[in-house]
């Protein structure tokens, strides 16, 4: 399968809180809720049909808790998102969690990477990665990310957790597809390319 992350970013690369959430309020962050007004119907349609074209999800365990809590409860029809999270094969990276209570789900302990790595090896189908920050960048320091899909919100949130660390590895990038929504969300998709090059004098 091929493993493709998710991620809705600011312009200044801001992943948290992109919806209302009373957790990162808790947690002192008060700009939550930054993305959803900029979803038109036009881009609410691409993000339906993408989650219908996952085969399974992996998640991180805070993103699996937080979904789990809000699509796991949704009876199906509720909508095309929720049907197929509902649905589809779950997987979450956790070393803690014993029991998880969203049906379909299958906890990756232990060796995760090596998890992963026989999931991306059975045959066609697309592993869908939502949010996850954690989870994500490590996926891509261990080089399990087929593909990147980034939903650029234009705005700049100015603080929060951001997608890529203040240091980490570096990445060269491959531009598969780009496409613009009415509302100014921007769809960037790419692919890792090993390391960039640099410019010398």
């Amino acid at each position: 399968m091929k493993l493709t992350t998710i991620t809705q970013v600011s312009v200044d690369g801001v992943m948290q809180g992109n919806g209302p959430s009373e957790e990162d309020r808790k947690a002192g962050f008060e700009r939550d809720g930054w993305a959803m007004a900029h979803f038109d119907d036009e881009a609410m349609t691409f993000v339906n049909q993408l989650c219908q074209r996952a085969d399974a999800f992996l998640f991180g365990r805070w993103t699996y808790d937080v979904f789990a809590g809000f699509w796991g409860v949704m009876d199906l029809g509720s909508g095309p998102i929720a049907d197929a999270f509902n649905t589809k094969p779950k997987y979450v990276a956790s070393n803690t969690l014993t029991e998880p209570g969203w049906a379909d789900t299958k906890v990756l302990s232990g060796d995760v990477a090596a998890a992963i790595a026989e999931l991306r090896a059975r045959p066609g189908g697309e592993l869908q990665v939502h949010g996850s920050g954690k989870l994500v960048r490590w996926l891509l320091e261990n080089g399990l990310v087929d593909e990147m899909d980034l939903l650029i919100v234009p705005v700049v949130v100015g603080q929060g957790t951001r997608l890529f660390p203040d240091a980490g590895p570096d990445i060269a990038l491959d531009l598969v597809e780009s496409r613009a929504f009415p509302k100014g969300i921007t769809l960037q998709v790419y692919r890792p390319a090993g390391r960039p090059q640099y410019a010398t004098a």
